[in-house]
């Protein structure tokens, strides 16, 4: 028996240009600016995410503002705690008391969410942690919930969310996949 899948793009390259750009205005709003902020972003797609969210703050700020990614792979629920190692984080850098901004593309069951914000607390103790994602799917296993949505996409469980983004994929799209039996 084959499977096919049919989709529907529901965000463009301009949707998700928009998308961002609001996520930047409101992580300035309620920060009230960038200061004593980083964006983390969650390897593969999050630290894309990150990088372009910077680049919006710069235009509107004029000021940078650090970026680090994040390989939360040894992490993962499905580690034993003694298989760990630390997080693979690009840059160290001094989390103690700062605002750390996680980045990833698609909120799912929040289980990947968790393994970030383990990671980073094995690193330090951070002022605040918020989360900025470009969709939020719903289906959450774990109480997490995030501060800057770009799209809310309600979705079955038999459903996807896929993002492709130029800097991997050539292309920007965010799409929903019905799979059929």
């Amino acid at each position: 028996m084959s499977s096919t899948a049919d989709f529907n793009i529901i965000m463009d390259e301009a949707g998700i240009r928009r998308a961002l750009t609001r996520i930047a205005h409101e992580i300035l709003e309620r920060n009230k600016g960038i200061e004593n902020c980083v964006l983390v972003g969650i390897r593969t797609r999050g630290i894309y995410i990150a990088r372009r969210i910077a680049e919006r703050i710069q235009l509107i700020e004029n000021t940078s503002i650090q970026v680090v990614e994040l390989d939360i792979t040894q992490y993962r629920d499905d580690k034993k705690k003694e298989e760990r190692e630390m997080a693979a984080i690009s840059e160290p850098f001094p989390i103690q008391d700062t605002k750390v901004i996680l980045c990833d593309d698609v909120l799912y069951t929040g289980r990947t969410i968790r393994a970030a914000m383990d990671a980073l607390m094995d690193q330090g103790r951070p002022q605040m942690i918020q989360l900025a994602v470009l969709a939020d799917r719903g289906h959450r296993e774990l109480p997490i919930r995030p501060d800057y949505v770009g799209k809310n996409v309600p979705t079955s469980r038999i459903e996807e969310i896929e993002v492709a983004l130029a800097e991997i994929d050539g292309i920007d799209e965010v799409k929903i996949v019905h799979h059929r039996g």
